[in-house]
């Protein structure tokens, strides 16, 4: 099998791996070195700074010994197997960035043989990358559960940012659609990337040039809507993996219908595509401002789909409002709906100069058109005269729920690579 056939098989794989984030590394390149990994965020498709920017988001392998139901490289699927050889991955990927394809690496892997095997041949790539061929850009590695804690060790000295999939937003589904899998498994190398982030930062302390551990941290992952799983229960989850484990982010991928399982849903089943991102809205609530999972989904255990988070709750707590912007404090004026933490930021410094006005706090960056039913002005306020929450919803909401659900081929084009690749090592 040739290596552009490997990469169309493996990189068409990796598409069910959520991976947008900005990096928050800042690894820097090295002369005779490939690349720089950019404290202002490497992301797949964009960088906080309006670059766009392009990872070569790929697996090892899809030949996989386990038969996760929820999952395309299962052991019992229909599917074309392919696999990387380490040397193989690492040329095409330093060949890749010496062409401007990339700026970085994404490296997940079906689990082939052993977890540590696997480990094993990922982290030969990185070593290969970083050590032989002078690569000094963005490499965020997915952990395999079950992995040593030595081969963690390992990864989080190569890598960027490292990151270990919960799978699963319950230890009930895991037993039933990944039977190969526990939740220990998963657990214990999230448990050992913090305490080797712990210990490595103790190093640095003690010795300057202590190597860095996972720089950009860890990550995690769980696909929702496999499992009859609430929404509640889902942001508890999140809640307690960012407390206990220091989690950067946690991901959430809407399930995807790629097999049949009588627990699954059915292969024609839309993708929950607007649930998938009422949970993102709930994570950054829970994470910038201030909010709890329990206030979040206090009268129910599902996210209101035709209102974002912060206005489902806002019209929960009609006693909560009108706020006068001009003395609100920092905490008040995060809960209002089209008040941002920037621009309630900029309201406390803008009024110390002056009173503020509705032109005003537009110019400051507030959505005026929500922020305007929850807000006075010097006294004056420009939302509903009735107090209907029907009323109020319609003027928030995004729409019926329905439309905001789609196929992940409506949305996600397929792979494509050139009919030929590059020759590895040769001049650009």
């Amino acid at each position: 099998m040739t290596t552009a056939e490997k990469l169309c098989i493996l990189g068409e794989a990796a598409r069910y791996d959520a991976s947008c984030s900005s990096s928050g590394s800042g690894r820097q390149g090295r002369s005779g070195g490939l690349g720089n990994a950019c404290m202002a965020g490497l992301c797949h498709t964009w960088a906080e700074d309006g670059r766009c920017i392009s990872l070569l988001k790929v697996l090892m392998s899809n030949d996989c010994v386990f038969d996760c139901a929820y999952c395309a490289s299962r052991r019992s699927a229909e599917t074309r197997r392919a696999s990387f050889e380490p040397r193989e991955l690492a040329e095409l990927t330093a060949e890749f960035y010496r062409r401007n394809y990339i700026e970085g690496l994404f490296l997940s892997s079906a689990v082939v043989g052993s977890p540590d095997r696997t480990m094993e041949r990922m982290i030969a790539v990185l070593r290969l990358l970083r050590e032989e061929l002078g690569f000094c850009g963005y490499i965020h590695l997915k952990v395999i559960p079950g992995a040593g804690e030595e081969l963690v060790r390992a990864a989080g000295l190569l890598a960027d940012r490292v990151s270990v999939n919960i799978e699963l937003p319950s230890e009930n589904g895991l037993k039933l659609l990944a039977p190969q899998k526990t939740r220990q498994r998963i657990l214990t190398p999230m448990e050992d990337i913090r305490w080797l982030k712990l210990q490595n930062a103790e190093d640095r302390r003690r010795y300057r040039g202590a190597p860095l551990f996972a720089p950009a941290g860890q990550s995690t992952q769980m696909i929702v809507g496999a499992t009859p799983d609430t929404d509640r229960k889902i942001l508890l989850l999140s809640a307690a993996l960012y407390r206990r484990y220091e989690m950067k982010r946690v991901y959430f991928s809407a399930y995807v219908p790629v097999g049949r399982h009588p627990s699954l849903p059915p292969p024609d089943a839309r993708v929950p595509l607007r649930r998938e991102h009422r949970l993102y809205q709930a994570d950054w609530l829970m994470r910038f401002y201030g909010f709890t999972a329990d206030e979040i989904t206090e009268d129910d255990d599902q996210l209101d789909l035709e209102l974002d988070p912060k206005c489902a709750w806002a019209v929960r707590h009609p006693e909560q409002f009108p706020v006068e912007v001009n003395t609100a404090d920092l905490a008040t004026l995060l809960r209002v709906p089209g008040v941002g933490v920037k621009s309630a930021r900029r309201i406390l410094a803008a009024r110390r100069a002056r009173r503020l006005d509705v032109e005003d706090v537009r110019r400051l960056g507030v959505v005026v058109k929500r922020a305007v039913f929850f807000l006075t002005f010097g006294g004056r306020f420009y939302g509903l005269k009735s107090d209907s929450r029907a009323l109020l919803r319609a003027q928030l909401g995004d729409g019926p729920a329905a439309g905001g659900q789609m196929t992940l081929e409506e949305c996600v084009p397929r792979i494509s690579v050139p009919a030929a690749l590059p020759a590895v090592g040769a001049a650009g």
